[in-house]
């Protein structure tokens, strides 16, 4: 059965708008876990002081609010299906002063502006979870300028990313979970080698290049990492609901356990890596 596109939509405007608190509970941690991503398609991006910049499923706003201080004389457009992880990137523009920056509501495969309307069209961690990947593709290629950059990340293969795999894997050794329908959103769809290289081709994107980016997600303690991914992760608070209290602290110890093995300078460290990929209109 063809998957209802609309429905994967508003479950993932559900989902985020769900877990919105969460991400800003721990918008400190999340800001250095993922800048090193940001700043690579930034690099790659090829901005000017006055350029307008679209940032795509921008959640809580990164990297849309660092580049909307690089580019003080342009304009800055961030926008996400989910009204409450924009909420938060509104305060954070307000906070920091930047006033060239503005939040849209919108889908990723339907947007809203004009052919051709920006300089540079960036998209971090949104590919994964769009409905129709391909139609996002278009769509971006489609409001940027000719010769704008479109950038984008999405998280490469599960090995490379423990970050995720360590209290997945933790959950999957004692809830049965039932594999997701061919294509369905999740973290890692959009991991195959190749595969975001074509998308951005078939969307009429040239140049297009990929590379591999790593960080580290930094947690004081594994007590830390396990609240973290509790509040910001709609699997894994899923997986956790299907079991009762007894089996619940099974899993939170084995997580636990498992976060030690990462230990370092006092600190957890979880290595995340992700691809890059950007093409030219």
């Amino acid at each position: 059965m063809a998957p209802n596109l609309d429905e994967i939509r508003d479950q993932q405007r559900d989902t985020w708008d769900r877990f919105s608190a969460g991400w800003k509970k721990w918008d400190a941690i999340v800001l250095g876990w993922l800048a090193p991503f940001g700043a690579a398609m930034i690099q790659r991006a090829e901005l000017h002081d006055d350029s307008r910049v679209l940032d795509v499923a921008a959640g809580t706003g990164e990297p849309g609010l660092t580049v909307a201080a690089l580019v003080s004389g342009g304009r800055v457009i961030v926008t996400d299906l989910a009204e409450g992880m924009l909420a938060v990137a509104a305060e954070t523009a307000a906070r920091r002063g930047l006033h060239n920056l503005e939040t849209q509501v919108c889908d990723a495969g339907a947007l809203p502006f004009d052919d051709a309307s920006f300089d540079a069209v960036l998209c971090r961690f949104g590919f994964m979870f769009f409905p129709d990947i391909a139609a996002a593709g278009r769509e971006l290629a489609r409001v940027a300028r000719p010769g704008a950059r479109v950038c984008a990340a999405v998280w490469s293969a599960p090995e490379a990313n423990p970050w995720a795999t360590t209290i997945r894997g933790a959950i999957a050794r004692r809830v049965e979970i039932p594999a997701p329908p061919p294509d369905s959103p999740g973290l890692f769809r959009c991991a195959a080698e190749g595969f975001m290289r074509n998308v951005f081709a078939e969307a009429g994107l040239r140049d297009v290049s990929e590379e591999q980016v790593s960080s580290e997600m930094v947690h004081e303690t594994p007590e830390q990492y396990w609240a973290f991914m509790c509040d910001i992760s709609a699997p894994v608070v899923a997986g956790i609901a299907k079991v009762d209290e007894a089996t619940r602290e099974q899993i939170r110890s084995d997580v636990l356990d498992l976060a030690a093995e990462f230990r370092r300078d006092g600190a957890v460290h979880l290595r995340s890596t992700a691809t890059i990929i950007s093409g030219t209109r």
